[in-house]
């Protein structure tokens, strides 16, 4: 997300962020779901400054979680000082969970909500929130029936807020993930039905780590066998296309495990592979 996007908070954002703040501060004590990401990091950070200690955040470390993602969930906790607990919350133990059915992300998200609760409980916290919006509610989430089967709360939906509004609040509250890419956990990158393995998503975590390292923003390495699926936004598409860049990527992901590689040409989208789901 380019700066030049970003405007100062409207009087609208503002009133939405001042109802969040009044909703948390009824709330009373809470452990917020925190992945470091954009949305999770924007809440974690309100209910902080509206709890204080009251407020505390629980991450899962799990093989389909990469080792950036967490240690920037821990290194945000450590600089505000918030509380942080860390779960194990390994997927591919969870019964039917690597055979990638479409409802994948809610045996998923029952597992962890389930340990956030406990931990929570454990702890006299009354409240365990996440981090959806309402512009979650557009795609295909399983995960948010174990959201809502779990009485787990999510303040942003509750407050009205967007994609577009946490993004603006963020950089008002001088967060540095106001302009971070979305992520969503390794095994969204697998084809339903195409069996999850620890070695398969080792080798799309790999090839996302080098796109980024190599300056592209929003990226996805999709999984099909063993074949990978570039998605990127397409106004870096030229910039995959120079003949140094192709080449090394085709080279590290060969090395990485995949036998072919492949750009998506209509680039980067949340749930592309959802877009299959009525063949299930």
């Amino acid at each position: 997300m380019e700066e030049k996007n970003v405007i100062e908070p409207t009087k609208q954002q503002m009133d939405k962020l001042n109802n969040l703040k009044s909703y948390l501060q009824k709330l009373g004590s809470v452990a917020v779901a925190f992945s470091g990401g954009v949305d999770s990091t924007f809440l974690l950070k309100v209910s902080h400054e509206v709890l204080g200690d009251d407020a505390v955040a629980v991450t899962a470390q799990s093989c389909s979680f990469p080792k950036r993602e967490l240690d920037e969930a821990k290194a945000f906790c450590r600089i505000e000082k918030i509380r942080h607990f860390i779960c194990d919350s390994e997927e591919l133990e969870i019964e039917g969970f690597s055979h990638n059915p479409p409802n994948r992300c809610y045996l998923c998200k029952k597992e962890l909500f389930t340990k956030i609760t406990n931990i929570a409980k454990d702890n006299d916290i009354a409240e365990v929130i996440e981090g959806s919006n309402i512009d979650d509610d557009g795609d295909y989430r399983p995960g948010l029936i174990a959201v809502a089967e779990l009485n787990v709360k999510s303040p942003l939906k509750y407050s009205d807020m967007t994609k577009e509004d946490i993004r603006v609040l963020s950089k008002y509250l001088g967060l540095k993930t106001w302009g971070k890419q979305s992520f969503a956990c390794l095994s969204s990158r697998f084809v339903y039905g195409e069996t999850i393995t620890k070695e398969k998503l080792s080798m799309v975590d790999k090839a996302e780590q080098l796109l980024l390292d190599m300056g592209f923003h929003q990226v996805r390495v999709r999984i099909h066998g063993k074949i990978a699926r570039i998605e990127i936004m397409p106004e870096e598409f030229e910039k995959l296309m120079e003949e140094c860049n192709r080449n090394l990527i085709y080279k590290k992901l060969k090395e990485y495990g995949f036998d072919y590689v492949t750009m998506d040409l209509l680039g980067y989208r949340t749930g592309s592979m959802n877009e299959i789901l009525k063949k299930y």
